[in-house]
């Protein structure tokens, strides 16, 4: 169990800010917001790990197409939440450093899929791992239930922001 503001281990339920807000989602506004500053430096690190031109924006796009395989431009501008001009300068980048390419879509032949080229494969790969060992590593101290537990919650979270 963690700590609240008293220190004793207890967790008080319902307190609320003298501003009116209640404690628990303070925290939670407070612990998010230092989760995803750190999350930003993190993917600009692994993006620089990946390739040094590479933009910190772009290495989300090539866990995509790693976890998914190929996809068009509109489903990652959407995913990502750019518009199409945005994701076009992006992908026309990624294929310069020759992490990408567009190939023919067999369900429709006039649109393209985003694929990641064997290059980018190997890259996105190295990156991940170095990134797994990493969190091996910093919760090396925490039961793996509770690792299991912080996913599970971190996928219902996600499940509910994208509503």
């Amino acid at each position: 169990m963690h700590e609240d503001a008293n220190g004793d281990g207890r967790r008080v339920t319902g307190q609320v800010t003298p501003s009116g807000a209640d404690q628990e989602f303070l925290s939670l506004e407070r612990e998010l917001t230092v989760l995803l500053r750190r999350a930003r430096a993190n993917q600009g690190e692994m993006a620089r790990e990946m390739h040094p031109d590479l933009e910190s924006a772009a290495y989300g796009l090539l866990i995509r197409l790693d976890e998914l395989g190929g996809q068009r431009a509109t489903e990652l501008a959407a995913y990502i939440g750019v518009g199409k001009a945005t994701m076009s300068r992006q992908l026309r980048a990624l294929e310069e450093l020759g992490l990408v390419a567009r190939e023919p879509d067999p369900a429709d032949g006039r649109a393209w899929l985003v694929t990641l080229t064997d290059e980018g494969r190997g890259r996105v790969g190295t990156v991940r791992e170095a990134r797994r060992a990493r969190y091996v590593s910093q919760l090396a101290h925490w039961d793996r239930r509770e690792v299991a537990e912080l996913a599970r919650l971190l996928h219902e979270l996600n499940g509910v922001m994208e509503r």
